[in-house]
């Protein structure tokens, strides 16, 4: 009877009681002066009307009694409110809490019950919130057999939906989506709009209904998406009559809401016979509960509005709807329509929000839109069937026939194995495949370890050929391989990312650099060699030098030691996933050619679809209290704004950058998903799939062509030296010394302010690496892959594996840096390789640090890992782990290193004049050719303003860190001259660096080529004449003489007589 709403609580209360949903729950355990374990026990919790932070000193031993407060909980607390002069804010300190019992809505109406027929997702772009998923789960546990999906004017909460009904009927439920969407459509045929633009034609834009009925609507109604999105995009993808008239066949269209052409027409008090017309048209007729439209009501006294442009009165269309009594009528008329024409009339609630508690997610997200009306929420949540009945009990017995009867009716008309992208998996054909993928393979087998191929070499190839091929992977592999193909034979080579380097195969196919199998030797010339199978030797670059015991010659080392069942699974059965990084200058030229290797017509950009982001969702949270005229706490604010994001709301959509999507020549795009411009822009030339490709990602296949910049670092470092990158020493001891020190550059520390030489290096040249490289001292490859690794992961280092080598538990070669090392290490250790990967999957997932995994399940783990000798340490390592990164992907990350790393040392100039050429962005040209001292004061005045510094300026000093270093090698910068310089290359001339036209502020590629080619012409006569034949501004060619770029060419083609 004490409890206080929160939002009534100031910091004059000192003594509160209050309930609240618990959330932002963190503990943080310490021991006293005393030696007593404590734990500090922080969390926020609210009642929706505000919230309030609260905090709890326990002994450690007597969490037990706190364990039911979790987040989500609902509790009640009785405490003290008082200042904490450390957190800077009010916070409770409870001394005594209770746990509430949570209460769980439920459809209780007895018999059949309702079907909701008008229902939108968070894919209703920051217009509805709730999920695909939250929204059939509810309907299913009601006891409702259908629910129709009806997102406006886009189909993408599909793949959602469709997997929440996978779920139910894998647990042996059963139950149906009904897909569909709220279409805006246009009656093209009656009325000509070809010529208007997007204000004019939404004069004749009315909602509508689209349900699939069958397989063939689904393919039209994709079909139709599409259409909207490529062809009839006015401000909103329009759905013009008479496409659907040619693509009805499977469809069920129902009228609508008050946005519907018919309600309009109600209101709008057309003539019988034009009702009828416009009823006739649908299947079914729709009504909506009076709450739905209630904003009719508040609008009638508006006045009438005036066009801005021409003055003309608008009137007010809701002038009549002067209460209840007035939608009741309109309702009426729809079923007298209906009835009429013969058609049913369904009851729905045009659903926006799941829960009747989540207006306020949506009231949120219309403040922070900027709508007026924010706080006046319609009743849009998913109603059970007796609220529904409530509703619409003016209708007297009809009102079961409108709720109940007829959804049901419409739900039973739709095949139950409708579903949005089709089970298996739909690769292209490239004929020969398989044959070509294995002939390769042994081929490069063959030429590599020689006529007889070692076992391991051998029991390898064949394990990782017959899962690929057996599974139908090949193609997959023969993708990328051609790829790779035409890249090299256009002078870039390319990297490979992800886990494709566990794949022995892949590497055989040329597709990775990374080898896989266990540390070896062999022989170039004699293919003798020589393997390490028992972990004796983490890496074979890590094996010291050696010839040839046969004949002499000089022995190649390679080997990482990386299992194939961290790519495909133990079963050999996971669709690969093959990402390849190629060069940025040339990766557009790759994706051309992949629709040259597959046809254009079947060749898509991956799409994305990009939600509420934190800070959006944090502005909106507070546009809603202002606008509301209300204060709210920090944690309300959080709470609120977590809440928005967490729902996961649609904003807009986008396109992968490297994602190519590869539909099969025997099917369309239209069998998988829809088709649309990213971020609906009708001027792009690019189409991607309408689907998150996430959603499709294991169906059809998809070709990760990213582009990156250390590829386009090698052609340039190849071009400047000869010297082929695939040729430099993985093992040189010079190479290694940079990631300890700075010696091998021939400057001090102090002189770069970095105790380590790898700036520049890909991975290993931010200042929190190189700290990590300076705990660590790695030695060899296996420590850096370790430290590539751990740099990745999540929980693995801080916390962890840094701890454990600070107080000497193990070194930086023993703690768990890959998820790949924690098979490995099992198997040496005597472990099944099943059971190791199971442990090792359970691991690098995070499932034990999330507590996702069974506690009987994870103790047997322990017991089978403490009986081969696993120690303790290692075992409460992976407690902690939340993300592991790869191994072949951390190993691909060192070997581009160490390739830069090589002639950063032994070809200094080259590899500086390569690595700007690569990355022409962030130079600031004035100061470089003041010299040294100039850009280290530069460095001084951006490092003193802190976080003050933008973003650009960051820019700029990341690469003026790189000049100091350069300089302070000795090596000098040439000013721009147009008779020397390059567009945008840095050139390597008499031993110093040549800038390019490119390093002028504000000189783009276009204008740096203009210059450039006017340059290569010959003599002028003026700076007039040059800049006439450039192309460029007079500012350009006055910044260019300012610098002394010019060679003294006077203004103008006009001599002086005097």
């Amino acid at each position: 009877n004490h409890t206080r709403d929160m939002i009534s609580i100031t910091g004059d209360d000192t003594e509160i009681a209050c309930w609240g949903e618990v959330f932002g729950l963190e503990t943080r355990d310490i021991k006293t002066k005393r030696g007593t374990d404590m734990t500090i026990v922080n969390f926020s919790f609210s009642d929706h009307t505000n919230s309030l932070n609260a905090s709890l000193f326990i002994d450690t031993h007597r969490m037990g009694d706190i364990a039911p407060l979790k987040d989500g909980a609902f509790i009640l607390v009785n405490g003290s409110y008082e200042f904490d002069n450390y957190k800077k804010d009010f916070v409770v300190k409870p001394r005594a809490m209770a746990l509430l019992q949570k209460y769980t809505e439920k459809d209780e109406h007895e018999g059949e019950k309702r079907v909701e027929l008008h229902c939108h997702t968070n894919m209703s772009a920051k217009d509805a919130v709730s999920s695909a998923d939250a929204i059939v789960r509810q309907a299913y546990e009601w006891g409702h057999k259908a629910i129709a999906i009806t997102d406006h004017g886009v189909v993408q909460a599909y793949p959602a939906a469709a997997g929440a009904v996978k779920a139910i009927r894998k647990a042996g439920g059963d139950f149906k989506v009904i897909y569909g969407v709220e279409s805006y459509f246009v009656d093209d045929v009656n009325n000509e709009v070809r010529d208007l633009n997007a204000k004019q034609t939404a004069k004749y834009r009315y909602h509508q209904i689209i349900l699939v009925k069958n397989l063939t609507g689904l393919k039209n109604l994709y079909k139709l998406v599409s259409e909207a999105h490529l062809h009839d995009f006015r401000g909103k993808p329009l759905t013009m009559r008479s496409k659907l008239d040619k693509l009805r066949e499977g469809l069920i269209l129902g009228s609508a809401c008050e946005q519907g052409e018919l309600y309009r027409a109600i209101i709008d008090e057309k003539p019988e016979e034009e009702l009828l017309r416009i009823a006739d048209y649908y299947d079914y007729l729709e009504i909506q509960p009076l709450g739905n439209n209630a904003f009719m009501v508040r609008e009638s006294s508006y006045p009438d509005k005036k066009d801005k442009k021409t003055g003309a009165v608008i009137p007010n269309r809701f002038k009549k709807v002067t209460d209840f009594e007035v939608i009741k009528n309109f309702n009426r008329k729809v079923v007298e329509l209906a009835d009429k024409l013969g058609k049913p009339v369904v009851a729905t609630g045009d659903v926006h929000f799941l829960k009747k508690s989540d207006d306020i997610i949506r009231k949120i997200l219309m403040a922070g839109q900027g709508f007026d009306d924010f706080d006046n929420q319609a009743p849009l949540y998913l109603k059970t069937t007796d609220e529904m009945l409530a509703d619409f009990d003016y209708f007297g017995e009809r009102a079961r026939e409108f709720v109940i009867d007829n959804p049901n009716k419409i739900a039973d008309m739709v095949d139950g194995d409708v579903i949005p992208v089709p089970d298996g998996n739909y690769p292209p054909v490239i004929e020969g495949s398989d044959e070509l993928l294995h002939d390769i393979c042994w081929d490069t087998a063959h030429k590599t370890y020689g006529e007889n191929l070692p076992e391991v070499v051998e029991k390898r190839l064949e394990k990782e050929l017959n899962s690929i091929i057996n599974n139908g992977f090949s193609i997959m592999y023969i993708s990328a391989q051609k790829l790779v193909a035409y890249s090299e034979e256009n002078g870039y080579l390319v990297g490979s990312r992800g886990s494709v380097g566990s794949s022995f195969a892949a590497t055989m196919a040329g597709i990775s650099e990374v080898n896989p199998l266990p540390p070896h030797y062999v022989c170039p010339e004699c293919r003798y060699s020589e393997f390490f199978l028992k972990g004796e030797v983490g890496s074979g670059f890590d094996l010291p030098e050696k010839k040839c015991p046969e004949c002499g010659a000089h022995l190649n080392r390679n080997g990482h030691d990386i299992p194939f069942e961290t790519f495909l699974g133990f079963k050999g059965d996971k669709v690969p996933d093959i990402d390849l990084n190629f060069s940025d200058e040339f990766q557009n030229s790759v994706q051309k050619y992949t629709e040259t290797l597959f046809g254009s017509e079947n060749v898509f950009k991956a799409g994305t679809i990009s939600t509420v982001a934190e800070k959006t969702a944090y502005g909106f949270a507070k546009a809603y209290a202002e606008k509301k005229g209300i204060t709210l706490s920090n944690a309300e604010l959080n709470r609120l704004a977590s809440l928005v994001e967490k729902a996961q709301i649609k904003q807009t959509t986008g396109q992968h950058p490297a994602g190519m999507i590869i539909v099969p020549k025997t099917n369309t795009i239209y069998d998988f998903c829809p088709i649309q411009h990213p971020a609906d822009d009708v001027n792009s030339d690019i189409i991607t799939t309408h689907f998150d490709f996430h959603s499709i990602h294991d169906t059809i296949l998809k070709l990760d062509e990213l582009g990156h910049v250390v590829p386009t670092t090698y052609k340039y470092l190849e071009e400047y030296t000869g010297i082929p990158v695939n040729d430099v020493s993985m093992s040189d001891p010079e190479v290694y010394s940079l990631f300890t020190s700075t010696k091998a550059l021939g400057v001090e520390p102090e002189e770069i302010d970095s105790r380590t030489g790898t700036y520049c290096l890909p991975e290993f040249g931010t200042k929190f690496v190189r700290e990590m490289l300076i705990d660590c001292q790695p030695k060899n490859f296996s420590d850096l892959l370790q430290i590539s690794g751990l740099s990745h992961g999540t929980d693995v280092w801080l916390g962890n594996a840094k701890d454990l080598i600070d107080n000497g538990t193990c070194t930086i070669s023993e703690v768990i840096g890959t998820r790949d090392n924690i098979m490995v290490y099992l198997i040496h250790k005597g472990l099944e390789e099943g059971r190791a990967f199971k442990i090792t999957e359970t691991v690098r997932k995070g499932l034990v640090a999330k507590g996702k995994v069974s506690t009987e399940d994870w103790s047997a783990m322990e017991d089978d890992m403490r009986s081969h000798g696993v120690p303790e340490w290692y075992i409460e390592s992976c407690h902690k782990i939340k993300y592991m990164f790869p191994k072949a992907h951390a190993a691909a990350y060192v070997i581009s290193a160490l390739r830069l790393a090589w002639y950063k040392v032994h070809r200094p100039l080259e590899f500086y004049c390569a690595y700007f050429t690569a990355r022409p962005e962030d130079v600031d040209d004035p100061t470089i050719m003041n010299g040294k001292q100039a850009v280290r004061q530069y460095l001084q005045n951006i490092k003193a303003k802190g976080k003050e510094a933008s973003k650009k300026e960051l820019d700029v000093y990341n690469n003026m860190l790189i000049f100091n270093e350069m300089m302070s090698r000795g090596i000098e910068v040439l000013p721009i001259d147009i008779k020397h310089s390059h567009a945008m290359k840095y050139l390597p001339e008499n031993g110093k660096m040549r800038l390019p036209f490119g390093a002028l502020s504000g000189v783009g590629e276009k204008a740096a080529y203009s210059i450039y080619e006017a340059a290569q012409k010959g003599d002028f006569v003026s700076r007039e004449d040059f800049q006439i034949e450039a192309g460029v501004s007079k500012t350009i060619i006055q910044n260019l003489a300012d610098l002394g770029a010019m060679n003294d060419l006077p203004d103008t083609n006009q001599i002086s007589m005097f």
